[in-house]
């Protein structure tokens, strides 16, 4: 190949975006999706105050991690969680490199074991029939973290995020023209996102977000204190759990594992799934977010002709 086309090449390749620090709510409740036209043009999920998620850097302690298996290899999915709520991750078959990693991680949850992560990844989404938007990571790296890390993670998550909202606030008073949010001293790296934003979403109330800043400032500052490694449900006594696993076996992703499990076909059509969630009363509505779950973000089972389903 001669320099020339060498550079050529190189000007076409994907630039590689920085990973933004973004706390859990503001990711989940983005549903504006900015996608590529070109090969190598990036696509963005842009939250309500404007931030263009591409990838992100996030921190917080496991809630759940699991393999599938399929025909190309294990996959892993997987969530952490924040102060201001959980993201949704998961890792490839097509990710090889990653696999040993994540099975040492795996060993350690499936054995009791409550840990903070890290993970730098690209932002994913899917849509389902009613229009919603669910995002969640494809993971680029992961690695186990310590309290300090974490702490200053908080901080600068946080201080990241009051950056927006004070750009998101000042934008209020100018027109949606870039030459104007420049000119209000909105610093150029928000300025696209946030006027994406005021076009696509309602208006919204910023406190909402600055109520999840200062609950990490106050986890990370406060001295002597330590994360809590426990899920945010309501723990039981012995007696209690045993209900409470029947309870959760209801939940309509178990149920459609489950169902899926046990019929023999080698695939099952969507209205017996549904007909089957209805059965343990689940409503229609929460059965196909579940399945769409499952076959997009999970990736526990696909659909390898329209309609019919199967697990991986």
């Amino acid at each position: 190949m001669g320099a020339s086309n060498m550079i050529a090449s190189n000007q076409n390749r994907r630039i590689r975006q920085p990973a933004i620090r973004i706390f859990a709510q503001e990711y989940s409740e983005a549903s504006l999706i900015e996608e590529g036209q070109g090969e190598y043009d990036p696509s963005f999920v842009v939250t309500k105050l404007g931030a263009r998620v591409n990838r992100v850097m996030v921190c917080g302690v496991i809630d759940r991690l699991q393999r599938s298996e399929s025909e190309n290899g294990p996959s892993y999915s997987g969530q952490i969680r924040d102060p201001t709520g959980s993201h949704s991750f998961n890792v490839a078959p097509f990710q090889p490199e990653l696999h040993a990693d994540v099975e040492e991680l795996l060993v350690r949850y499936e054995s009791g074991d409550r840990f903070l992560m890290t993970i730098v990844g690209r932002a994913r989404w899917f849509e389902s029939e009613e229009g919603g938007i669910f995002t969640s990571l494809r993971v680029e790296e992961l690695a186990l973290t310590s309290q300090e890390i974490y702490k200053l993670w908080l901080v600068d998550t946080a201080d990241s995020t009051l950056r927006r909202i004070n750009s998101y606030t000042k934008s209020q008073d100018c027109e949606m023209e870039l030459s104007s949010y420049l000119e209000f001293g909105i610093p150029e790296d928000l300025a696209l996102g946030i006027i994406s934003s005021r076009r696509h979403y309602s208006i919204f109330d910023t406190e909402i977000y600055r109520v999840g800043v200062l609950q990490a400032i106050s986890l990370a500052t406060e001295r002597g204190s330590s994360i809590d490694f426990q899920s945010e449900e309501v723990e039981s006594s012995n007696e209690d759990q045993v209900d409470s696993v029947n309870i959760e076996d209801l939940q309509p992703r178990k149920v459609i594992l489950q169902f899926l499990g046990l019929k023999k076909e080698d695939f099952v059509d969507y209205d017996s799934i549904v007909s089957e969630c209805s059965r343990q009363g689940i409503s229609r509505e929460d059965a196909e977010d579940a399945i769409e779950y499952l076959r997009e973000v999970s990736e526990e089972i696909i659909e390898p002709k329209f309609g019919f389903y199967k697990l991986i």
